[in-house]
């Protein structure tokens, strides 16, 4: 008579059980989407450079909720930024603009502006998904410069 083994374990069902953790685990760790947007605040109707455009409606009704001075806003320029998690990305929004976003611990970013290869602010937030977070500050003649930053994801 022969004995069986019984103490042997089939490594199909633990290998897919395995690979479902690891994909579970990945599917976790999901990168940060933004739009940043540059934008010009001005009094004036139109922008002197034609190559500005009003600011779409959700941005320009954001705009509106805060205490700002100016009464109409022009996107410069407006980037998508994907941040992966823990990490760090940097894009220019002109010559004279950067932004860097970082996942400081999946919660919070960390928004650095850099203008004119100055850093400018820094700050450390909540960011949800829908949310905007503006910064900025006066430019000439009673004008103004922000940068709009949308989560998008």
């Amino acid at each position: 008579m022969k004995l069986r083994n019984s103490s042997s374990i089939s490594l199909g069902p633990l290998a897919t059980l395995l690979w479902l953790l690891a994909f579970a685990v990945a599917a976790e760790a999901k990168d940060l989407q933004f739009q940043a947007y540059l934008v010009w605040a001005a009094d004036a109707q139109k922008s002197p450079d034609p190559t500005h455009k009003p600011v779409d409606s959700e941005v320009r009704r954001k705009l509106h909720e805060l205490p700002l001075k100016w009464a109409n806003f022009f996107e410069v320029s407006r980037v998508s930024l994907t941040v992966a998690e823990g990490k760090s990305g940097t894009t220019s929004l002109s010559d004279h603009c950067r932004v860097e976003v970082t996942d400081v611990n999946g919660k919070n970013v960390e928004v650095s502006l850099i203008g004119k290869g100055a850093p400018v602010l820094k700050r450390i937030q909540p960011l949800p998904k829908g949310e905007m977070l503006v910064l900025g500050g006066n430019a000439p003649d009673s004008t103004g410069w922000l940068v709009v930053l949308k989560r998008t994801e």
